[in-house]
């Protein structure tokens, strides 16, 4: 009887520690897991957090005490994550990963973007790590029974994130100097394949003269392009750049070159350059010209005529678009006899 005992207390020992590792199965968290994620330019902005409820719960100033660090939401850090330099609220920080926090008051809210983005929560905030604070006015807004972050406002070079809860939302000002950005990543582009076209050099050069910056690297970034191959678009490239940092003689120059190559849709480009820019009586002789050697593409007669109701004249622009309009695909007759209605109306 007792070996028997002795026996099974030895067998009982053997499967306890294993019977007590067992791992718990996955079940919902109260507060589940979320991302949102908004492009502005090329830089992409996203928040991971997760969403707790208001559950009839008072909220601000009791579960999230006023004058203390808060998490942002619930479970681990929230985390802010940013693809390039931006600016929050005014106020420079550079891309990186960073724990999401707020100090909220009954007035203006402290945010905070700390460098450790991996902790618990705020439990182990220390103020030493922050890599940015910034102020912010909550504001009121209707109700929201979970947490959440939302990007609104968006444009190509800024955003506003907004962190929402219960009646109360916090508006965060990202502004992206997308122009930057665009260019540096248009450089690191270059040192790979692309490189070896004109037509990655050729945009680069082009971007930075519709941006209006760094002229002179765009100067030899043509340069560039043209070494590999001249064309129209590289041509038109230079003579823009020339003329913008005033060398108009040299753009003189190149403009007669430009002439002597450029296609149909090059010299369009170029119409179009002047038209948009101001310089509308200066687009017609380019216009007209491309008329005179591609009389048969409905499309330079169309431009023409553009470009001639531009400037007031009226009864020729009619002209071009009737002949533009018998020449044109289908797809095309309703937009150009709206405009043929509206001239013919004020001629």
């Amino acid at each position: 009887m007792k070996t028997r005992y002795v026996l099974w207390l030895a067998a009982a020992l053997l499967v306890a520690p294993i019977s007590f590792a067992q791992p718990n199965l996955t079940t919902p968290r109260a507060s589940q897991h979320a991302a949102v994620m908004q492009t502005v330019g090329l830089t992409e902005i996203s928040v991971d957090y997760h969403r707790p409820g208001v559950n009839d719960r008072p909220i601000w100033g009791a579960l999230v005490p006023y004058d203390t660090v808060w998490r942002g939401g619930a479970n681990e850090n929230t985390i802010f994550e940013v693809s390039s330099d931006v600016t929050v609220n005014g106020e420079a920080l550079p891309a990186g990963r960073y724990g999401l926090h707020f100090l909220p008051t009954t007035s203006s809210w402290t945010v905070i973007f700390s460098k450790m983005a991996d902790a618990w929560g705020s439990f182990s905030y220390d103020q030493s790590e922050d890599a940015l604070r910034v102020s912010a006015a909550p504001r009121p807004a209707d109700h929201k029974e979970r947490l959440s972050y939302r990007f609104e406002e968006t444009t190509n070079t800024s955003a506003e994130m907004v962190m929402a809860w219960e009646e109360l939302e916090i508006p965060i000002s990202i502004e992206v100097n997308t122009t930057d950005v665009v260019l540096d990543n248009m450089l690191v582009e270059l040192r790979g394949f692309r490189r070896f076209s004109w037509n990655g050099w050729n945009q680069i050069a082009a971007f930075a003269l519709q941006s209006n910056v760094r002229l002179e690297d765009a100067l030899g970034w043509v340069d560039q392009s043209m070494q590999t191959a001249t064309n129209g678009a590289n041509s038109l490239t230079k003579m823009g750049i020339l003329n913008a940092l005033g060398r108009t003689t040299e753009a003189d120059v190149m403009e007669d070159q430009f002439y002597a190559i450029a296609n149909e849709n090059e010299m369009n480009a170029y119409g179009y350059q002047l038209l948009f820019g101001g310089r509308q009586q200066e687009s017609i002789p380019v216009f007209r010209k491309n008329v005179a050697d591609y009389p048969d593409s409905w499309n330079v007669h169309d431009s023409l005529g553009e470009a001639l109701a531009a400037v007031g004249e009226t009864s020729e622009a009619i002209e071009h678009f009737e002949h533009a309009r018998s020449m044109a695909p289908q797809g095309q007759h309703a937009r150009i006899d709206g405009v043929l209605t509206q001239l013919r109306a004020s001629n």
